[in-house]
């Protein structure tokens, strides 16, 4: 009988660092602070209401029949208008920058009280109007069905008249804001991206998942987050990671054994499921929430779309945000910190440069000093650094040395 090649050997638990508690007090001490400022929010929530401008558009879950119904009530109400010979024309919330609100008391973007009207009888929006009602056709279809599908699926169902996917996808926001629903209450979603690792269990659609259990790679964040009940984590904090390479680091070296974490990447920018997911863990389990970002403005509006939001679904950015995110790094002041070398500082693009400049003047940038000191650092310096630039010092550097250090000094902002 031939033995086990070293190589297939099963792999030795890993156990909880033996710094732990040492490692883990500041973060501990966030934990708390979080749980009694959202016990605390929860008690002044009129008095954040009246700092609210009036007329926002915000859309809520809604269960399919809920949807079937609102479907069904437009199409009677273009019934009318054409058995009245008026032609007929849709009342729809404008998603229009010029729309975009910025809520400080909620510090997300929300979308404001301006409609636009979609006239089948105007030349230039006849076209968009059939690809509405059209849309609005297979929904239905799909709903009554109980399934889910993709927004490609959607499109290939009427390429003709579609002719792009933009139009098709669009329109599908469009109609979430006409019925008042998030869109994934519409049950189109699209393909899986996100990834999840690490010590948060639950089951989804009925299945258990324990993510400590699902391969080096972790488990994909499923687009129907609907379906996921049951969440259980003893969890610290939730890490949250830019790039998939350094997701992969954290989740073969089992840094979310060592120090009890949940680690997440949607691999660059975050789609729509990765952020609902997130939105959802942390609102039941109350822990905290930091980032891992490039150290480069795109790292920081990746970060600003997970707390913040984003323009194009301001309607739905209470189920899609994740308030006071900590940026843990790779931050400008990390690269002298740290002492990283030159040839890892790379130079700024001209549209780097403008990107950051362009940060600086939002809102929800402002409102947080530590993160302009940063960003203004970045921009005077004209460098930034990726996170993989760490394993200059070593493949295992940011799991072993880089990561604790930051945790043990609180050095988040």
């Amino acid at each position: 009988m031939s033995s086990t090649p070293a190589s297939r050997k099963r792999r030795k638990p890993v156990e909880k660092a033996d710094d732990l508690d040492i490692v883990l007090k500041k973060c501990r001490k966030l934990k708390d602070e979080l749980r009694q400022k959202a016990s605390a929010s929860s008690r002044n929530e009129d008095e954040e209401l009246a700092e609210i401008p009036s007329g926002i558009v915000e859309v809520t879950e809604l269960s399919s029949t809920e949807v079937l119904e609102g479907i069904e009530a437009v199409a009677l109400t273009i019934a009318n208008q054409v058995m009245a010979c008026k032609g007929f024309s849709m009342e729809i919330p404008s998603r229009a920058s010029s729309n975009q609100v910025y809520v400080k008391a909620w510090d997300r973007i929300v979308l404001g009280n301006k409609r636009s009207s979609r006239k089948f009888t105007n030349v230039k929006e006849s076209r968009k109007s059939a690809i509405t009602l059209r849309v609005m056709q297979l929904l239905h279809a799909v709903l009554n069905k109980r399934i889910h599908i993709t927004k490609r699926d959607l499109f290939y169902t009427d390429v003709k008249l579609f002719v792009d996917q933009a139009d098709s996808d669009g329109v599908l926001d469009d109609v979430a804001t006409m019925i008042g629903c998030t869109r994934s209450n519409l049950h189109v979603v699209a393909s899986d991206k996100g990834l999840v690792v690490g010590r948060i269990q639950f089951e989804e659609d009925g299945d258990p998942i324990d993510c400590t259990r699902m391969g080096v790679g972790g488990k994909a964040i499923p687009p129907y987050i609907d379906k996921i009940e049951n969440i259980r984590s003893d969890a610290e904090f939730v890490l949250l990671v830019e790039k998939e390479a350094a997701y992969m680091r954290m989740a073969e070296d089992r840094f979310y054994q060592k120090y009890p974490c949940i680690v997440i990447t949607a691999k660059g920018q975050p789609d729509v499921a990765s952020r609902m997911f997130l939105s959802r863990i942390t609102n039941e389990l109350q822990i905290p929430v930091l980032g891992l970002v490039d150290s480069d403005p795109y790292g920081l509006k990746i970060l600003s779309v997970y707390m913040s939001g984003s323009k194009n679904m301001s309607y739905d950015s209470a189920s899609l945000t994740t308030p006071d995110i900590k940026w843990l790094g790779l931050r400008p002041s990390d690269l002298n910190k740290y002492d990283l070398p030159d040839q890892c500082r790379l130079d700024m693009t001209e549209n780097d440069i403008k990107t950051g400049q362009e940060l600086m003047k939002e809102e929800f940038i402002q409102k947080n000093p530590e993160w302009m000191k940063e960003l203004e650092t970045m921009v005077k310096t004209k460098k930034k650094a990726e996170i993989q630039a760490l394993s200059s010092f070593g493949f295992q550097y940011i799991t072993e040395e880089y990561l604790p250090r930051k945790l043990k000094e609180g050095d988040w902002i």
